[in-house]
């Protein structure tokens, strides 16, 4: 199943939006796998993710591939702060928020192991734009 949420992004000091797309597939692949051009902190999320669902009282798809693309994929992401809407997709992709409109909401933020998360951002009624103002290089 997939499940989009939107986060953002700096580049420079520009933020831009970031789709953040998350896929369970089968139990053939048992892999957390981040796409996007993640740094070393968003890859570490992926046991931050575990921890702070477990400990919510939400199941993690444990046995089942989780694939979450960070797009657009040709500009790098740094941080934490993609904790949390990471973590709203995995949950997104098991049904919880069915019939429940995130697409006009933006989501930043670092989860804690036990899951709260005191640095969280929600943005209502977010209107994405077309994309990154891109800088020459």
């Amino acid at each position: 199943m997939l499940f989009k949420t939107i986060s953002a992004s700096v580049y420079g000091i520009d933020a831009y939006p970031v789709e953040v797309e998350v896929d369970v597939a089968s139990a053939f692949m048992k892999d957390f796998n981040v796409v996007g051009l993640p740094d070393n902190a968003v890859k570490e999320s992926r046991e931050r993710i575990k921890s702070a669902l477990r400990n919510c009282g939400f199941e993690f798809p444990y046995g089942q591939g989780v694939t979450i693309n960070l797009a657009p994929a040709d500009l790098c992401k740094e941080g934490s702060g993609f904790d949390l809407p990471m973590a709203l997709g995995v949950v997104g992709c098991q049904g919880q928020f069915f019939g429940k409109a995130l697409d006009q909401m933006m989501f930043l933020g670092e989860l804690s192991l036990d899951g709260n998360d005191d640095s969280a951002l929600c943005f209502e009624n977010f209107r994405p734009t077309a994309g990154p103002h891109r800088h020459p290089h």
